[in-house]
C-alpha cells in the first residue's frame, strides 16, 4: 500500500493550523536530526533499580495463572510463538526485520525514511513491529520470577542484546511509530523488575551503557516526536505511559525529572480527552479501552512505585474506565465487537488462556474495589497481583459510582439491552469515532450485535487487518459490514484512506428506555430508537431505526425506516461464526451448539427484501468473521436488497428457543 498524493490532501484537510504547525517542527527535526549522527547521551554512573516489587508479591500468584505463564514461556524458549494468525518457530533467534507472512525483510535506513505503509518494500509491519515490542519478554521474566529458572532470565538478557546491537537509534524500522516505543519502553521496565532476582539484571540494565544508551535514546524520541492534534488517541498514551513509566523506574539521567513532569501532563490532558465521562474510550473500539486502560494502570503503577504523586483526575478516569467495562460486558465476561482491534496490549505477564477482560476487571477490583452489580470474575491471572502490589489501593470517599448497573450510556451513544436467558443486546446510537479523522471508527452507525450466553448470534465481523490488503480493510469497516442498513451502495460515512475519514454520519439516540428488561428482571419490554443523517447530503435520506428487546416472549424486534427519498437499500445481518443457518425465503433458521446444548433461533426478515446468503466470498469480500487481528474465517451473512421508498419500514425479529413465528 503506497500513500498518494490525494491521501496527503486529505488528511491535511483535517488538521488544525495548530497541528500544522506541529507537524512541520517536527519535519524540520526529523531533517536535522538525519544530517548528524545521534548524541552519545550523557554519561551516567551510579545508577541502581529501586522500583522492585515488594516482598511476598511473587507469591500471591495463582497457580493455575502461574503454570499458564510457564507453559507459555516453555513455548517461547521452543522458538515458537504466534501474532496475528502467523505462527512462527524462529523465536529463538528472531530475525527482528523480517516478516514471515509475505517473506519480506524491512530494508535498512534512516528511521523515517522507511515507507513502512508499502507491503511491497516491507511486508506486513504490524507482523515486524510486534515481537519488538518486547512482550513476550515480559513474559519469559515473568517466568524466571515464578520459578527461579535462569533459562528464562539468560533468553531474556541474549534477545534484549541482539535487539539493542542491531536496532541502534534512528536506524530502521523500529524507530518510526512512537506507541512502538512506548510500549517497548514499559516492557523494559517489567523486565528490569521481574528479573531483579537474577544476578545479572544491573550488568543488563543499569551498569550496561549499551542499555543506557537505547533508553534514553528511545526517551529523547518521544519527548520530540508526541502524536499530535487529530493523531492524539490512544497511540500518545502509549507514548506517555511508556515515557513516564521509564522515567520513574531508569531516573538515571539530568533530563529524567524533566520527562517524567512532561509525560505525566500529557497522560492527565490525554487519558481525560480520549475518554468519555461515563467511562467508555472515545475511539468507539472496544479493545483500544483495555489498551488505553492497560497503560494507564501501568503507568500509575510506575508513580506509587517509584513515589511521585499522580493527579487525582487520572485515577478518577481509570475508576470511571473500570466501572463501564463492568458494565458493557456479557454473562461470559466478554465486552462489544466495536470499531478497530488489533490485538494491542499494555503489559503481558500471562500465558494463554487468560481472560483480558476478566483480569482487568480483577485489577479494577483490587484497585478501586467491585461494586455490588459488577458481573463475577471467576479466572485468575498474574499481573492483578503485580499491579496490586505496586498500586496505592484507591480512596473511595466522596466519589460518586454507580449503584446499579449503567445500561445507557448517552455520551458514546452505547445501550446494552439485556434480558433473562442471557440475551445481551448492544445498539450504536454514538459518534462516529474520535477526532477529525475517526481513525479506528467502523462506518456503523445503528448496528446491533447479539449474542446469547456469550455466543455471538448477530455479530460485529471485526476488523482483520489495517496495510496491504486495502480490499479487506475496507469491508471490515464498511456500512455493508455491519448490521445496518445501506443506501445507494454507498457508506454512511466516506472514507479518505485505510485510518481517515472525511465525512461522519451523525447519530442521535431518540430513545433508550432499558428499564423493561435487566439481569435480574422477569419480564418487560426495552425500547430504543436512533437516527443517522449518513445519507442525508448525497441520497437525501435519514435512517431510523428502532429495536425493541422483550424479554418474556425472548424476542428481539428491529424496525428500519427511511425517511425522504426513496433509495436502493441493502439490509445486512452478520451472523456469528458457531451460527448455522437455514434461508428458506425471508425466515432463517438459526441453529448452534452451547456448552454441549443445541440451542435455536428464528429470524423473521422483511418480506419486501429479496434474501440471499452468502458466506466466505472473496471478490468482493462479503461473509467473513475476524475473531482476532490478521485472523479470518467463513460466517454466514445475509443481505437483503430492495428499494426503501421512504413510506414503509422494514421489521426483522429474532426469536429465541424457537418460539412462535410470523413478525412479517
Amino acid at each position: 500500500m503506497t500513500t498518494s498524493a490525494g491521501w496527503y490532501l486529505r488528511r491535511l484537510s483535517r488538521m488544525r493550523p495548530q497541528e500544522v504547525g506541529g507537524r512541520v517542527g517536527d519535519a524540520v527535526r526529523r531533517r536535522q536530526w538525519r544530517r548528524s549522527a545521534p548524541p552519545a547521551g550523557p554519561d551516567v554512573t551510579g545508577a541502581r533499580f529501586t522500583a522492585v516489587l515488594p516482598a511476598g508479591t511473587i507469591a500471591a500468584v495463582p497457580p493455575d495463572a502461574a503454570k499458564r505463564l510457564v507453559a507459555e514461556a516453555d513455548r517461547l524458549m521452543e522458538g515458537h510463538a504466534t501474532y496475528f494468525g502467523v505462527d512462527r518457530d524462529d523465536m529463538a533467534a528472531p530475525d527482528w526485520w523480517y516478516d514471515p507472512k509475505t517473506g519480506r525483510r524491512a530494508p535498512w535506513g534512516y528511521a523515517f525514511d522507511v515507507p513502512y505503509r508499502s507491503e511491497d518494500t516491507v511486508g506486513d509491519i504490524k507482523q515486524i513491529w510486534e515481537p519488538s515490542r518486547h512482550q513476550y519478554l515480559t513474559v519469559l521474566a515473568a517466568a524466571y520470577a515464578v520459578t527461579g529458572d535462569e533459562r528464562y532470565a539468560e533468553r531474556v538478557a541474549a534477545h534484549l542484546r541482539s535487539w539493542w546491537e542491531v536496532n541502534p537509534p534512528l536506524r530502521g524500522v523500529h524507530w518510526i511509530s512512537g506507541i512502538e516505543l512506548g510500549i517497548r519502553l514499559l516492557s523494559w521496565v517489567w523486565v528490569r523488575r521481574l528479573l531483579d532476582g537474577w544476578p545479572g539484571a544491573a550488568a543488563l540494565f543499569e551498569d550496561n551503557p549499551v542499555a543506557l544508551h537505547q533508553i534514553w535514546h528511545h526517551q529523547r524520541w518521544l519527548a520530540a516526536f508526541p502524536s499530535r492534534g487529530s493523531s492524539a488517541n490512544n497511540h500518545v498514551i502509549a507514548e506517555a505511559a511508556g515515557q513516564f513509566a521509564a522515567a520513574c523506574a531508569f531516573d538515571w539521567f539530568p533530563s529524567s525529572e524533566g520527562w517524567r513532569a512532561d509525560a505525566l501532563r500529557s497522560l492527565e490532558r490525554h487519558l481525560k480527552s480520549n475518554t468519555f465521562p461515563s467511562g467508555l474510550n472515545r475511539e468507539l473500539a472496544t479493545e483500544y479501552h483495555g489498551l488505553v486502560l492497560e497503560l494507564a494502570l501501568a503507568a500509575v503503577a510506575e508513580a506509587d512505585a517509584a513515589g511521585v504523586r499522580v493527579p487525582a483526575s487520572i485515577r478518577l478516569v481509570l475508576l470511571r474506565m473500570t466501572d463501564a467495562l463492568a458494565a458493557v460486558v456479557d454473562n461470559r465476561l466478554r465486552p462489544p465487537r466495536q470499531g478497530d482491534a488489533d490485538d494491542g496490549h499494555g503489559l503481558v505477564v500471562d500465558g494463554a488462556g487468560t481472560e483480558r477482560w476478566g483480569s482487568l476487571l480483577a485489577t479494577g477490583d483490587a484497585v478501586f474495589g467491585r461494586l455490588a452489580w459488577w458481573p463475577a470474575v471467576t479466572g485468575t491471572d498474574v499481573r492483578t497481583p503485580l499491579l496490586a502490589a505496586l498500586i496505592t489501593p484507591y480512596a473511595k470517599s466522596g466519589t460518586a459510582r454507580p449503584a446499579s448497573r449503567p445500561a445507557h450510556f448517552a455520551d458514546a451513544g452505547m445501550t446494552i439491552l439485556r434480558a433473562p436467558g442471557e440475551i445481551w443486546a448492544r445498539c450504536d446510537g454514538g459518534p462516529h469515532g474520535f477526532l477529525s479523522i475517526a481513525a479506528h471508527a467502523h462506518a456503523d452507525a445503528l448496528s446491533v450485535e447479539v449474542r446469547h450466553d456469550g455466543v455471538d448470534v448477530l455479530a460485529d465481523p471485526g476488523t482483520f487487518c489495517y496495510h496491504g490488503e486495502p480490499e479487506w480493510r475496507q469491508y471490515f469497516r464498511s456500512t455493508l459490514g455491519h448490521n445496518t442498513l445501506r443506501l445507494g451502495g454507498v457508506d454512511q460515512s466516506v472514507s479518505g484512506g485505510p485510518f481517515l475519514w472525511t465525512r461522519h454520519a451523525r447519530t442521535r439516540v431518540l430513545t433508550a428506555d432499558t428499564s423493561g428488561t435487566s439481569d435480574a428482571s422477569d419480564g418487560g419490554t426495552a425500547r430504543w430508537c436512533a437516527e443517522h443523517d449518513g445519507y442525508r447530503r448525497a441520497e437525501g435520506a435519514v435512517h431510523r431505526r428502532r429495536v425493541e428487546l422483550d424479554a418474556t416472549a425472548q424476542e428481539l424486534r428491529v424496525t428500519d425506516e427511511v425517511h425522504g427519498q426513496g433509495r436502493a437499500a441493502q439490509l445486512a445481518f452478520h451472523l456469528g461464526p458457531e451460527i448455522t443457518a437455514d434461508l428458506t425465503g425471508n425466515r432463517a433458521v438459526l441453529t448452534w451448539t452451547r456448552d454441549g446444548e443445541d440451542r435455536s433461533a428464528v429470524l423473521d426478515l422483511p418480506g419486501r427484501l429479496n434474501w440471499r446468503a452468502h458466506r466466505g466470498e472473496s471478490n468482493p469480500p462479503l461473509g467473513w468473521y475476524s475473531a482476532g487481528f490478521g485472523r479470518k474465517e467463513p460466517a454466514t451473512t445475509l443481505i437483503g436488497t430492495g428499494f426503501a421508498d421512504g413510506t414503509q419500514g422494514f421489521t426483522t425479529v429474532l426469536r429465541f428457543r424457537g418460539q412462535g413465528a410470523g413478525g412479517r
